[in-house]
């Protein structure tokens, strides 16, 4: 039943020239598990019984110029990538760890070497690229039936699979966040017992399988499995601070980490952006920084969306995450992020829409589906009224967009102007007069153009003693 999953033109290539070679070779990994769960993959991993750069350069030479090849001596592997496919090609072999790294000594195994050391059954299934025995699966786990009952489970000691590779902790709740399987009993145990052991692995690789949970089709999976597991404590601890609720005279908040969650969850189901994502994770961030109990009131987070957008470079870094116009971007989102909920509640003005299209250029509508996936209520009437009063500020922007085009607006009037009409160098009343014009525009006190505005400059500049040359 495998034969016809292998017999494409490159995995024939690679059979032929593994054959002319005396090498036994056989895909192994995410494409064998990924013919069983019927999703296509492009990144193939070849294990070869002696040397893999040899398979890996006859390979290279049948396929021609069209080939790239990258060989790493020091690691025993190459890589070819064909067209839109990679071929990663190893030497079987077998591993020991030391407590202090998770970089293996290696030296030549066999097959069972090689799939002993694999981080997960559903991982360690082998498929035969050899003439001889083309197409047969070699499964000693029995990975097939964990695939079956949607499991992930380690093929030996889960306490030493962790613990000689931490970040395996990682990938198996990212593969129970992207499958949606469940994490075997003991192997979630050993996880428990473990997770310390993740301050070994760099940020950068914990911060790429953590974005991986995150763009799952649904991130709550993974991070109550990191928050149960304790790992998310050890790699993200200012989330955890989000957890619980405190009540003070009868008066409860909700748990914001659950809430976080739902809106995370809420996103997904419109987006795959991994930055839009991070919005949903960070934009309640600071409200245990902030909560306060206050009489007659109950709780309150007043300030958490400036806080929290303060926040966010900061968790950026220690993430090792990028700092750059994505960290901006979610900055934004995170200090904007009351706007719209606030306009859904009362009046929606036409200043305030303006200010909100302002404030958030391109990013507007990004915006709104982070606010809309915010709405968490219970309350089937009250969610109602939030979604039509949404739908009134989306008109609102539609309509004000199109009238004023203030996204993404640039004043007309520009400080070089003021300086020019009124013969004065760069001072106060350059700005005083520039925000002057800007404040008027998005009252909608004057219109966004040019004429408007200078006349608007003139009468300012009196205002403040300033004449105009005359031209």
């Amino acid at each position: 039943m495998f034969k016809k999953h292998l017999e494409t033109p490159l995995l024939k290539i690679v059979s032929a020239c593994a054959d002319a070679l005396g090498i036994e070779a056989f895909v192994i990994g995410g494409f064998v598990r990924d013919i069983f769960l019927q999703r296509e993959n492009k990144d193939i991993d070849i294990v070869a019984l002696g040397r893999g750069i040899d398979l890996a350069e006859a390979v290279k030479k049948t396929l021609g110029s069209e080939a790239h090849l990258s060989v790493f001596k020091n690691f025993g592997t190459a890589q070819i990538k064909y067209q839109d496919t990679e071929l990663e090609f190893v030497g079987a072999r077998k591993e020991s760890y030391r407590q202090e790294s998770r970089k293996p000594a290696v030296e030549d195994g066999s097959l069972e070497d090689d799939q002993n050391r694999r981080d997960f059954t559903i991982n360690a299934m082998a498929l035969s690229l050899n003439k001889h025995h083309f197409g047969t699966l070699i499964d000693p786990f029995n990975g097939q039936h964990d695939l079956e009952q949607k499991i992930i489970k380690t093929p030996l000691n889960p306490h030493i699979t962790y613990s000689d590779d931490p970040l395996r902790m990682m990938r198996a709740i990212r593969f129970a966040s992207q499958l949606g399987f469940t994490i075997e009993a003991s192997s979630f145990e050993a996880i428990q017992k473990n997770k310390e052991r993740i301050r070994i692995v760099s940020k950068e690789r914990i911060a790429d399988e953590l974005n991986k949970i995150i763009v799952s089709p649904v991130p709550s999976v993974g991070f109550k499995l990191l928050f149960d597991s304790g790992l998310l404590h050890e790699i993200f601890p200012q989330m955890t601070k989000l957890h619980g609720v405190e009540v003070v005279r009868g008066k409860a908040h909700k748990d914001n980490f659950y809430h976080t969650l739902e809106v995370l969850d809420n996103l997904s189901a419109h987006t795959r952006d991994l930055w839009l994502r991070w919005s949903a994770i960070l934009h309640d961030i600071a409200k245990p920084a902030t909560k306060r109990f206050e009489e007659g009131r109950g709780w309150t987070f007043h300030g958490h969306e400036d806080k929290g957008a303060r926040m966010v470079p900061k968790i950026f870094a220690e993430l090792k995450l990028p700092l750059n116009e994505k960290m901006k971007y979610v900055q934004k989102l995170v200090l904007l992020h009351l706007r719209p909920i606030v306009l859904a509640k009362t009046e929606v003005t036409d200043s305030a829409v303006r200010r909100l299209l302002f404030e958030a250029g391109d990013d507007i509508d990004d915006l709104m589906l982070l606010c809309e996936a915010d709405i968490t209520t219970k309350s089937s009437a009250k969610k109602q009224r939030y979604l039509a009063n949404f739908e009134l500020v989306r008109s609102k922007l539609k309509e004000l967009e199109e009238r004023d085009r203030i996204r993404n607006w640039q004043p007309p009037i520009t400080g070089e102007l003021i300086m020019s009409t009124f013969c004065i160098g760069a001072s106060r009343e350059v700005g005083i007069i520039k925000n002057a014009i800007r404040e008027a525009i998005l009252d909608g006190l004057i219109k966004n153009e040019y004429n408007e505005a200078y006349a608007f400059m003139i009468e300012q500049g009196k205002k403040l003693n300033l004449i105009p040359e005359e031209k």
